[in-house]
């Protein structure tokens, strides 16, 4: 007799496909109850039906109440799972049929008929990198996917504050720490390529930017955490498919959409200084409608945070000025004091602040005089933030399922500088490049012209308010073309509105008007400058003043002013897109089905950035210039997916992908990408994978058109520490001497700071890359959910487009090694100050990166009720190597910090995470390690033989987060950064930190609960 196995087992399936129907169609049909036993007692595993017919009901019940999709999908890509970088099969879980059997009602006809349709176990989804639906275990590209369950399980309140614990992010973006020049803006970035070469989308699409002085970024403070539901992060180039600015990867944000479900969720948190204080409330709901063929999901939330003062926090309340040489005392605050200070000939005094006209009112300059700055300055932002968004689609037949998105964000952010300080104006302005008082004045006493410099901590100190109004709509259909052909074709509109207010700025030409200095030419900021009091009692509300005395009200009124500048950003974007992912069948013995995707874009962005009036025509003394233009691009793209071989001898799994971009430029013509990627297991147990791609990215509108400004960068005066560049130091000295300075008395009235002059530079020309991943995966059998995958990463950019450390532009004209940079460095001011220093976007030689990442997932199971999961993301980086001009030097900035400008790429980072889970229970303990570095000023690793302090050590952080869930109620309590790790000291001139590197311990030991009720 010979028994037919097939027919066995689909007999077997049918009969417990036939008993759920009846349990979960009519589970107390008493007509119905001998049948179905009939039926159990011909199974021979008969404690299993519940098991089965539960996960059966479960999948269909989460179909229909949850109806996950990303940005819309075709109904072909309607299966979506979070998918790490190893991508196993799907999980389901199971549930007690009575549990759902009242969901069961509200499950849709489509529903009813995907729960009895047989599936196959190599599930199709799609994941960022590709446009086609494809098993998850054969996606080549490196994605790494973040749920939201591990954002809310730490203490992150916007997304790019979580970002910065995985050990991808680089520190060269935006967060809320970057508080002098930040704007309230968080940019990301990848490897450290920059927030330029990064591409954030929201369910696939394209977001509008926000527009500042000087920086854009699709701004991640923007999109509340509460509406995410995870986020795939492709470690990999994907302009190819996705664009010029995915050079260094894309981060894919993907919302809750399309559900029946509601919660509402309450979180606040404070630090153990007492500040730092966050409160949040969120909610959602969806509601289906016309029986499941539409849904409407609504989200609201609101979210404050206060800042934090740096002098609270003991480590930044005395900021070094500069990194002190061995032996000397380091000089603390600035040099620019609240008392005016003199500087002549051959004296340095500061005023007794008693206005008097003789040398009794005066003692020489003296540290004790320094303005320690860090009693006003804040190293947090405070953040206000409201959000509205709405989700709806309709699903006419299966060729039109309409749909449309729209979110609305307004946000505030605050954040204080000490008082504006007074030395001189910079460019736009053609006012006096010093404060000069003339000879003849009658409150100088010294016989000869002085320059003078004043902290106007009288005024107040400096306020700076940003509001951004953000909105987005996206609509389009998609669905079944014909056959397998699905299309999706939609449009998306965003526009973002940004006012930058600062209160307590200076009216610089109202304060030499006060002075009664006027300009022989006004044309000329170095022109000579005499004393004529005429020129303030022509001028309404002016008074002359004493400039070593106090201000009266009616002075201070007159000196006082409130810069309001504004920025517009706006973006269009229309897609067209198709698909097939079964065009064809391989013809031999284990093939695929081929597919193969196509698209065309055309992309339109504006900006503007009018700075305010007194701001450009130079009377604050400094500013910025009007920023305007824009950019439209034509694109077209073509992915094929050839799966060679299937479940075939030392081919488990084998298939190629190729991907091609046409861009067409209306600023620089036409542009090819490509990319191609293979993907082979030779046994379920590993796989191994690789990518080699192009890119090509065009200036941004903040490179290509950025208004040039004056901004005072982290640096120090080589003439103020010639001595530091040891057998270069004679250089320093004549050239020095040359521009009239004497080294040995020289003092540098701009302290740890350089008068920059940055903006965009029309002349830029685009960036050519290319990237290769090569890596492998294993999931082995006999160790089950355990995934352990290693990637090597390579990136190359030529034509680079950026700005440089302005240290090393100085260092390079005053030493010697690079005369060319001298025309980038204005003359002197009269006082013999630096004046100007352009380091405007140039396209400079290129850049070359390259490292390692190891990840590994595990989940164990101690116990029916007890399960431990085990998560861990580490990068090596190998090199970073970049060339500051065609042609020139190499510099390896690997394991290297910018101490001055607070970022770096450390060599090793790790983050790493362990979850216990009790029945409702769970403890997560979170481990994140930054690796030591050296110390670089852009042009040289600082000297330990000369330098007190010239790298940091290896530092780790940990958090702690304790959850309990039941059916309808969320609680969880954390504490982050669990043991108050201080970070490490790093003489920056502002805060004895790199604020960029050390976020998660600038803030301190931090507590946050929360509570959430889900309907």
């Amino acid at each position: 007799m010979i028994l037919n196995f097939d027919s066995l087992i689909k007999n077997y399936l049918f009969r417990i496909r036939h008993i759920c129907v009846y349990d979960i169609r009519n589970p107390k049909d008493k007509v119905r109850v001998e049948m179905r036993q009939a039926h159990r007692q011909t199974l021979t595993f008969s404690t299993s039906i519940g098991l089965v017919c539960a996960t059966l009901f479960a999948t269909a019940s989460a179909e229909t109440v949850t109806k996950k999709h990303t940005g819309h999908r075709s109904k072909s890509s309607q299966q979506t799972s979070s998918v790490t970088t190893h991508a196993k099969a799907m999980p389901v879980t199971v549930v007690p049929v009575a549990s759902t059997a009242a969901s069961s009602v509200q499950m849709s006809t489509a529903a009813r008929r995907r729960l009895f349709t047989p599936r196959s176990a190599d599930e199709s989804i799609v994941v960022t990198g590709s446009a086609l639906a494809t098993r998850a275990d054969s996606n080549a590209n490196p994605v790494q996917t973040i749920t939201a369950k591990q954002i809310t399980s730490t203490s992150a309140t916007t997304l790019g504050d979580y970002l910065l614990r995985l050990p991808s992010i680089g520190s060269s973006g935006t967060n809320n720490t970057n508080t002098n020049g930040g704007l309230g803006m968080s940019c990301t970035d990848i490897r450290n390529l920059g927030p330029s070469r990064v591409l954030v989308l929201v369910d696939g699409k394209r977001q509008v930017p926000t527009f500042g002085s000087g920086s854009q970024c699709v701004d991640l403070n923007s999109i509340p955490v509460d509406q995410i539901e995870s986020v795939e992060i492709l470690k990999d180039g994907g302009s190819e498919l996705y664009g010029a600015d995915a050079v260094s990867g894309v981060i894919n944000i993907k919302l809750r959409h399309n559900t029946t479900k509601g919660d509402i969720l309450i979180r606040g948190g404070i630090t153990d200084h007492g500040d730092g204080q966050m409160g949040k409330i969120s909610g959602y709901k969806g509601f289906d409608f016309d029986h499941g063929k539409g849904n409407i999901t609504l989200f609201g939330s609101y979210m404050t945070q206060s800042g934090i003062r740096q002098k609270t926090r003991d480590w930044a309340a005395n900021p070094w000025n500069s990194d002190a040489e061995v032996g000397e005392t380091p000089t603390i605050g600035s040099s620019v004091t609240t008392n005016t200070r003199v500087i002549g000939s051959n004296f340095d005094v500061v005023s007794n602040g008693t206005g008097g006209g003789n040398s009794g009112a005066f003692h020489n300059f003296a540290s004790s005089d320094r303005y320690n700055f860090a009693s006003d300055q804040m190293l947090t932002n405070s953040l206000q933030q409201a959000v509205l968004s709405g989700d709806m689609h309709y699903e006419v037949n299966e060729h039109f399922d309409l749909y449309s998105s729209i979110r609305y964000t307004h946000k505030d952010a605050m954040n204080t500088l000490a008082g504006n300080p007074v030395t001189g104006a910079t460019y736009p302005s053609t006012l006096s490049s010093a404060v000069t008082l003339p000879a003849a004045s009658p409150y100088n006493i010294w016989g000869e012209d002085v320059s003078l410099y004043r902290r106007f901590s009288d005024l107040g100190e400096r306020k700076y308010e940003e509001a951004f109004d953000q909105w987005q709509y996206t609509g389009g259909s998609k669905g079944k073309i014909v056959g397998n052909w699905m299309y999706d074709v939609s449009m998306s509109y965003g526009q973002t509105l940004a006012k930058f207010s600062t209160e307590n700025m200076t009216n610089y030409a109202h304060y030499l008007q006060e002075l009664g200095i006027q300009q022989v030419d006004p044309s000329d900021a170095n022109s000579a400058v005499v004393y004529n009091p005429s020129i303030c009692q022509a001028s309404a509300g002016c008074s002359l003043t004493n400039p070593f005395g106090k201000l009266t009200s009616q002075q201070a009124d007159y000196l006082r002013y409130t810069q309001n500048d504004h920025s517009t950003y706006q973006m269009r974007d229309f897609n067209a897109r198709v698909h097939n992912n079964h065009l064809v069948h391989m013809p031999w013995q284990g093939g695929g089905d081929f597919g193969i995707a196509m698209g065309l874009e055309h992309r339109s962005e504006q900006a503007s950035y009018t700075p305010d009036v007194l701001a450009s025509n130079g009377d604050l003394g400094g500013g910025a210039t009007y920023t305007g233009g824009g950019y439209n691009v034509t694109e077209a793209y073509i992915e094929g997916n050839l799966p060679l071989l299937h479940n075939m001898p030392f081919a488990h799994d084998l298939s190629v992908d190729a991907q091609g971009r046409w861009s067409d430029y209306n600023t620089f013509g036409t542009a090819y990408n490509w990319k191609t990627s293979i993907n082979w297991a030779p046994v379920r147990d590993i796989r191994f994978r690789a990518t080699l791609g192009t890119s090509f990215r065009a200036p941004t509108m903040t490179e290509l058109y950025g208004g040039h400004s004056i901004s005072y960068n982290s640096g120090n005066d080589p003439c103020a520490q010639a001595s530091s560049y040891g057998s270069l130091s004679a250089n320093v000295v004549a050239t020095c001497a040359k521009q009239g300075v004497n080294t040995a008395t020289f003092v540098n009235a701009n302290s740890s700071q350089i008068p920059t002059l940055v903006g965009g530079n029309s002349a830029l020309k685009p960036e050519e890359g290319r990237t290769y991943t090569f890596g492998t995966v294993i999931t082995p059998r006999w160790i089950p959910n355990l995934m352990v995958s290693v990637e090597y990463w390579h990136y190359t950019i030529k034509n680079m487009i950026t700005t440089l450390p302005v240290q090393y532009i100085v260092d390079s004209c005053y030493t010697g090694t690079n005369t060319g940079w001298c025309s980038n460095v204005a003359s002197r001011s009269s006082a013999g100050q630096l004046t100007q220093v352009d380091d405007l976007y140039s396209n400079a030689g290129g850049l070359r990166t390259n490292g390692l990442d190891f990840d590994l997932n595990y989940r164990i199971r101690l116990s029916p009720h007890d399960h431990l999961n085990l998560s861990n993301n580490f990068q090596q980086l190998i090199g970073y190597l970049q060339q500051n001009e065609p042609g020139g030097t190499w510099y390896n900035y690997a394991g290297r910090l910018f101490y001055q400008s607070g970022y770096g790429m450390p060599r090793v980072r790790d983050y790493a995470t362990a979850t216990w889970s009790h029945n409702n229970f769970s403890l997560t303990y979170m481990m994140s390690y930054t690796g030591g570095m050296r110390f670089n000023d852009g042009s040289n690793d600082l000297s330990c033989k000369v330098y007190s302090y010239c790298k940091v050590p290896g530092i780790f952080a940990h958090d702690v987060t304790l959850n309990y869930n039941t059916k309808n109620w969320q609680f969880e309590v954390g504490v982050n950064n669990i043991l108050d790790k201080k970070p490490p000291f790093v003489p920056d001139g502002a805060t004895n930190t790199a604020l960029s590197m050390y976020s998660e311990e600038i803030i301190g030991r931090y507590v946050f609960a929360q509570i959430g009720r889900s309907f």
